[in-house]
């Protein structure tokens, strides 16, 4: 069975000395110097871990926090090199590895731009956008050109956790000790109620209405949401939101959701049951989650095989033009 993977990060010098010096630091120190050389690799010793744990391509993504917390100069100037540098590990080993754009969302018209090079150009499958730039999210009209553009290139956007915004940090999360503030803030919590909120603005706001084939994924098993979907139905109803659509029929036609770590079986059936086994793709999240572990927890599914087959890689197939 052929297996994709949609949630795998990589690292680049300048981003390194650049917008993710501080985050990368911080995992080192948490998860030792391992952490640091998985992440740098885009080769051999990569490709031989997948080999090991029987994953046949990974789409590969500039590690969090990416660009978007950066001076939008800054961030244009890590981004293209980010992609130049996955274009380049792409070419080299064409069956195994595929890339999602960097963008510097910040400067949309130049994100936009960049998008079209990375899709035309360097043969990339989409964009993966690290949550917010400063507190701005993409329900923002500002940032519009850019998803115009990916649904004009027909191509998704992986919306990927990051830190909530500062205040929010601070209002939510603080008041424990640094420790359990980075955790809760982060990993624990905090990245994916950021993330399931940010959808649900983007949907709210009017995106997909105005970009009605505009597809975005989203990791975790769904940030949370399927479990919220049917009360978000009933009470964000559309005689309130003014939407031309139910809130759940855009988290069922314009949303796919990936595992991300979440070897979860009853996570993973609640989200089966609210929006089908056609909107789910294979990921490990490499390499903060096991590839061995996820490639299990895939194999151990209860669904049939034929269902198995498109979680592992027609899904991925068919959305990404793999």
């Amino acid at each position: 069975m052929r297996t994709i993977t949609l949630e795998e990060h990589f690292t680049t010098p300048a981003f390194l000395s650049g917008p993710g010096k501080e985050f990368m630091e911080r995992m080192r120190n948490a998860r030792g110097p391992k952490l640091g050389e998985q992440l740098s690799d885009v080769g051999d010793a990569r490709i031989a871990e997948m080999d090991a744990a029987g994953i046949d391509m990974q789409v590969l993504s500039l590690n969090s926090p990416g660009v978007e917390q950066a001076e939008p100069a800054d961030a244009v100037s890590v981004s293209r090199h980010a992609n130049d540098f996955l274009a380049d590990a792409v070419k080299k080993y064409p069956k195994r590895f595929a890339g999602f754009a960097s963008l510097a969302i910040q400067a949309p018209d130049k994100a936009a731009e960049e998008l079209e090079r990375a899709v035309r150009q360097l043969g990339f499958k989409g964009a993966l956008i690290n949550g917010h730039a400063r507190g701005r999210y993409l329900d923002d009209k500002f940032f519009w050109p850019i998803l115009a553009r990916a649904e004009a290139l027909n191509v998704p956007v992986y919306l990927h956790p990051t830190i909530p915004p500062k205040a929010v940090v601070e209002a939510s999360y603080g008041g424990f000790s640094p420790a359990v503030t980075g955790v809760l803030s982060s990993a624990g919590w905090g990245w994916h109620i950021e993330t399931a909120v940010h959808l649900i603005r983007m949907i709210l706001g009017g995106v997909f209405d105005q970009y009605p084939k505009l597809q975005v994924v989203i990791g975790h098993l769904g940030e949370g949401l399927p479990f919220m979907m049917p009360r978000m139905q009933r009470n964000l109803s559309q005689q309130l939101t003014k939407l031309n659509r139910p809130i759940g029929d855009y988290l069922r036609q314009n949303v796919h959701y990936t595992f991300g770590g979440f070897n979860f079986p009853a996570t993973f059936l609640d989200l089966l049951l609210e929006v089908g086994v056609d909107r789910i793709m294979f990921s490990v999240d490499y390499p903060y989650g096991s590839m061995t572990e996820a490639r299990t927890f895939l194999q151990n599914l209860p669904v049939t095989e034929a269902d198995r087959e498109r979680i592992a890689h027609g899904n991925a197939e068919k959305l990404l033009g793999l």
